[in-house]
This record gives structure tokens, sequence and C-alpha cells, in this order.
């Protein structure tokens, strides 16, 4: 985008009306019916004109919302067009026949959808939006570990740069892990970079799984005395269900362990009395919206990144279609091969 169309767009965003009129309080009030009861009716007249003008553009600029399980509801609910797991966002994203994809998630995500639609504008509202898990790793880092392990595929994890898929063989989700890794060849593998679910994935599999000390800062402060004091705390009466991000001792205390998919199809699947969600908080939010007979306790472990989107942010990026998400056309034909082998696995 030039100076001059970039001028006009922030010219553009100035003049938006984002008051909220009762055109806009009846235009959004089934949206609101959908987040009554994780959003208060205090909050939504802030929200409103924001969610008003972001279903506008999308429909203007052929855009469609990708949204993460850890966005807060004000976004998972009311103007992302699809939602999910690291997995399901990048499997929808190569259908979808938008021209614009804007990533409500963080950085890598926003690389993966551009890696699979190369020809879209794939936006991101805060390009600071990273990941610890994403920073524990760099390609050199993957290089010298093909030198130490000669022979044995490298599967990484989705949550990592598009260098570090161009020098894997092949990705993974927690979603998906123990079936990809399942499906290569030889009896051992690299799993790398989180060491909490090659740990996991390796209790799931007859093969020798090499980790990396990799952790995610959110899932990494949950401990195994926090699960048993909770059920102490209900006598029991409580269904603990935890990410395999989570340390070991934390694992061994859930009733499940799942990717944010398996969390939420236990949820509705079951629904359960009372549920304990040792993951990201907002999935708690997004889940009690979806299934008001289920009683959440929510330790509220905020990922710090994932808050860097807001409707705010979300409504610029569409006006101003910034910041866009570039990936070197040398790395992403490389990173592309890794995220297609593991998409091809069913």
């Amino acid at each position: 985008m030039s100076v001059t169309e970039q001028a006009a767009a922030r010219a553009a965003l100035a003049e938006l009306d984002l008051s909220y009129t009762p055109a806009v309080a009846e235009a959004t009030r089934p949206i609101y019916e959908r987040v009554k009861d994780v959003i208060p009716a205090m909050e939504w007249p802030f929200h409103a004109p924001l969610v008003h003008a972001i279903n506008r553009l999308k429909r203007e600029k052929n855009a469609v919302i990708l949204a993460h399980n850890y966005q807060a509801p004000e976004i998972f609910h009311t103007v992302a067009d699809i939602v999910g797991d690291s997995l399901a966002l990048a499997r929808r994203a190569v259908d979808t026949d938008a021209d614009v994809i804007v990533l409500a998630g963080v950085h890598f995500m926003a690389e993966t959808a551009k890696i699979l639609n190369p020809a879209k504008t794939v936006l991101i509202p805060d390009g600071s939006a990273g990941c610890s898990l994403a920073d524990s790793i760099t390609a050199a880092d993957v290089r010298l570990l093909r030198q130490k392990y000669p022979g044995v595929p490298i599967a990484t994890y989705v949550n990592t740069s598009a260098e570090v898929k161009a020098e894997s063989d092949i990705c993974i989700t927690s979603g998906n892990a123990v079936k990809v890794i399942e499906s290569l060849p030889g009896d051992e593998v690299l799993c790398i970079p989180d060491e909490y679910l090659a740990k996991w994935v390796a209790t799931q599999t007859s093969k020798k799984v090499y980790t990396w000390k990799g952790h995610c800062e959110v899932h990494e402060r949950f401990t195994g005395a926090q699960l048993r004091d909770y059920r102490g705390r209900f006598k029991g009466d409580i269904t603990i269900i935890a990410h395999p991000e989570c340390p070991p001792d934390v694992l061994a205390e859930a009733d499940f362990v799942g990717s944010t998919a398996n969390m939420q199809d236990f949820v509705e699947g079951r629904q359960p009395k009372r549920v304990l969600l040792i993951t990201e908080c907002s999935m708690a939010d997004n889940l009690q919206a979806q299934n008001p007979d289920v009683e959440f306790v929510k330790p509220c472990n905020l990922c710090p990144h994932m808050k860097k989107i807001t409707l705010s942010n979300i409504l610029e990026s569409l006006v101003t279609l910034e910041p866009r998400v570039e990936v070197d056309a040398s790395v992403s034909s490389r990173a592309r091969l890794a995220v297609e082998r593991m998409l091809a696995v069913k």
C-alpha cells in the first residue's frame, strides 16, 4: 500500500461513526443473544458499534476472520467466521474463497495462513502478537538437531515460525500429534519444540520421542498441586480437562487430556456438571456461551499475546489492510510442504 493509500485509509478510519445508535442496537441484537451469558449488558454498547462496522467491512472487502479458541468472546462469537484450534484454522484457511484473511490469533498462525494462501492478503491486527513457544526455537536450532539425529524425522509443532517449519519434515498440532507421529517411518522421532506435548505424545506411542525445552507460558504455570486443591475444594465433584502443553504432573491429575478442539468435543458431548479447563481462560468463556448448563470453574491464566487482538485493531486492520503478513517465497514453499504433509494425514 502506497503512502497516499495509507493516508486515505487512516482518514477513512477517523471518519467512521462508532456511536451506539438505535439502528446499531437493533442490528446487533441477535448477535448479543449469543453472548449475553458471558458479556454483561452494560458492556455491549461499547462492543456493538465495532462489531457492526467489522461485519459490514467484511462484506465490502470479501474478508474472512479466523479466530483461535483463546480469543475473547466479543471476537470469537460476534465477528469471527471460522473458529477453532490451530489444526482447524489451518484446514479451513485452505478452503476460504475470501480475498482477505484476518487472523485473530498470534503471528505464527497468520504466517501459516499466508503459507497456505500465498496469493491472498493476510492480516494480523497486531504484528507483535507472538508466542513464547515459537520464540523457543530457531531454524538454526533445527538444522543442528538434524545433524545430531541424522535420519530421524522432525515433527514440528505448528506453534513455530515459518523458518522453523521450512526446516522440518512435517508439522503437528496438539490435536493430531499422535496420529501424525505414528504415520512417520522408523522407531524414533524428534517432536519439537514443546517439551510437555512431546512427553505426553511419548506416553501414547511406542516410538522413541526426542524433545526440546520449549514451553507455553500459559500452560506451564499450572501445577498438579493446584488441581488437587480444586478437587478438594469441590469434594471431587468436578471434571478436570487439561491441554497436553501442561506439565506432566498436571496431566497426571486430569480426567481428560486433549487439544482445544478435543476439549470442546468432550464438553459438548458429555455435558459434565462442573468443569475445570486447564488452558487459556477465554476458552472457558467461549464454551460457556455454547453450553449454558455446564458450570465452568475458571482459573484465569491469560495469554498476553492473544489478548493483543481486539475489536478495535481488527476494525483498523480491515480499514487499512495492514499489518500484512508476508513470508519469503523460498521459506514459504518449504514450510508449505511440512504443513501439507500434516494436513494429508487423516
